[in-house]
């Protein structure tokens, strides 16, 4: 039976209370800017690059120090959401000691889904001249995807004063990895792919990133075709060197599956504090 990829990756159809849940999170991610604010741990519109949307917020533990550090990238199919929906992502890391970098960057259709990957890119390098420290790297959903091509990246290529291995370690929430069925979907209206620039913006079809951290994490209510695309990559990274994970995460949706991340108890917390410290080696 021929798949409906229309079907498949309407994630805003498939989630009817999806605006409930984005108010929330806009709320939330409000209320931890204005508290760490208060507490004097965040730094906010950081630029790393000339366009409004290429800003970081970053939020540190209390006590601050040499903490190690992570970057959230956040989602919306890389053409909408705000990078300040999501600062309270940082929570659950500033309460177990790690700095959280929360980026932004420009929009589908005004820039190529390969334009977004070189601005993280360029994010991640920004961090590393400030901090001088290795990064974490964690996405949702077209975050995801971003996360997975900063794993994948030949830094030493693209910057000489950057580590082999700035990006050792990575959480990818919901991602696309194989960009080819999006061919299929109303949204290329926005995204603008062809068979080739589909296939050169898939971290799938790269080389695998050998030695490096890679988690792929999916709500297991996610479509199938969602499933496929977590479970697709850690499959065909791990037999090219890779230590990677594929998890279902019960009950979730691709939306509620970022519900772990602000609380500092949760399992999925939990994991990200391990792979944080893959960035101390």
């Amino acid at each position: 039976m021929a798949i409906d990829y229309e079907v498949e990756y309407n994630n805003r159809a498939r989630v009817p209370e999806h605006p409930e849940i984005f108010a929330r999170w806009t709320k939330d991610g409000a209320a931890y800017r204005a508290e760490a604010s208060a507490e004097g741990r965040a730094e906010l519109g950081l630029r790393y690059g000339p366009t409004p949307r290429q800003t970081i917020d970053l939020f540190t533990p209390a006590g601050g120090g040499a903490a190690p550090l992570a970057l959230f990238v956040h989602g919306g199919w890389w053409r909408s959401l705000e990078p300040s929906q999501f600062s309270h992502m940082a929570r659950g890391l500033n309460a177990r000691g790690i700095t959280v970098a929360v980026a932004g960057y420009e929009l589908c259709p005004h820039v190529a889904i390969s334009e977004i990957v070189d601005e993280i890119r360029q994010a991640c390098l920004y961090l590393w001249r400030r901090f001088g420290r290795r990064i974490m790297i964690y996405g949702h959903s077209a975050g995801g995807h971003l996360s997975a091509c900063m794993i994948a990246t030949d830094w030493k290529a693209l910057a000489a004063d950057a580590p082999a291995d700035l990006v050792p370690a990575g959480y990818a929430i919901s991602g696309v990895f194989d960009l080819g069925p999006l061919l299929h979907v109303s949204m290329n209206e926005d995204f603008k792919l062809d068979a080739d620039s589909a296939r050169s913006v898939s971290p799938l079809h790269w080389p695998a990133p050998a030695g490096r951290t890679f988690d792929a994490a999916v709500g297991a209510l996610e479509s199938s075709e969602f499933l496929r695309q977590s479970r697709s990559i850690a499959d065909a990274w791990r037999k090219g060197g890779a230590d990677t994970r594929y998890e279902e995460l019960k009950g979730l949706n691709h939306f509620t599956v970022l519900d772990p991340l602000p609380d500092a108890a949760s399992p999925v917390v939990d994991r990200l504090v391990a792979l944080c410290e893959r960035t101390r080696a």
